[in-house]
């Protein structure tokens, strides 16, 4: 890859990163600061049970249900499904930092249990410490009874420390263990979406979205990817599908303005379907 497709490829992953924060919470102000904070994919780290339903929260929501949780927490903060939830709250809420605190307490008191300590790692990594991330994963993982969960979210921050043939063949490995598994897929296309390659990124978050067990942000992230192609009126389609009419249009309309900064985006569209002739 070439100095400029270097850069663009940056480009791509700052607006990704923003549009995963954008797409997942419907919050403008402050989208930017928060988006440095979001962890690529690897939201599957936490238990999706425990998230699935802040998917399409409003702010205010969210800062009502971190709270609510919050109080529960302090009443019990061994209590392994609250702190989960709860940090996950936090994450959304932008308070990554104190989203890591609760997590780093609970891998103190769950130290072999594998889903906090992958729910650690996303922390770490959301936190921008991605190297620790990787090694509270890795730590987590059991090489002779390898978990697929504990793969994609190696894979996600690999993908995030540049080392994108090292994350996609931890997402095969996965995917090998765990067929057709949604949030793999979304993840294996976040990882080409990075690298500037949107028609490959889009095949794959098709696959995602149309397997079983696929949730909100997987189908949030098809609409990125199509979005990032200046596709907005598809992408609205597919976001209005779980977030309000309003939420939809003001998520297309941010990306329509990103987009239109730089006459490049157009550029990469452009390349990638005639690299793909």
């Amino acid at each position: 890859m070439g100095a400029h497709h270097q850069g663009e490829a940056r480009r791509l992953r700052a607006l990704a990163l923003i549009g995963v924060a954008l797409l997942s919470t419907s919050v403008l102000a402050g989208c930017a600061n928060s988006a440095r904070k979001v962890s690529q994919i690897t939201t599957n780290a936490v238990s999706r049970d425990a998230s699935r339903s802040l998917d399409t929260l409003s702010a205010p929501e969210l800062q009502q249900a971190a709270q609510s949780t919050g109080q529960a927490y302090a009443r019990d903060p061994k209590d392994r499904a609250t702190a989960m939830r709860y940090s996950t709250l936090l994450q959304m809420n932008g308070q990554s930092d104190q989203a890591l605190a609760v997590m780093r307490k609970l891998a103190i008191d769950y130290p072999k249990d594998r889903e906090v300590l992958a729910a650690y790692g996303k922390a770490l990594a959301a936190a921008g410490e991605l190297k620790p991330a990787l090694d509270a994963i890795r730590r987590a993982q059991t090489p002779e009874y390898p978990d697929w969960r504990l793969l994609s979210a190696e894979g996600a921050i690999l993908d995030q420390l540049g080392e994108a043939e090292q994350a996609r063949a931890l997402y095969r490995k996965a995917l090998s263990i765990q067929p057709n598994e949604a949030s793999v897929l979304s993840n294996m296309g976040m990882s080409h979406l990075l690298e500037g390659d949107l028609q490959t990124a889009e095949k794959y978050m098709r696959q995602a979205a149309g397997s079983p067990g696929a949730d909100s942000r997987v189908r949030q992230n098809l609409a990125l990817v199509i979005g990032l192609q200046g596709r907005f009126s598809d992408a609205e389609k597919i976001a209005r599908q779980e977030l309000s009419p309003e939420q939809a249009e003001a998520n297309v309309a941010y990306l329509r303005a990103m987009l239109a900064q730089n006459n490049s985006w157009a550029q990469i569209a452009s390349e990638d379907k005639r690299r793909n002739q």
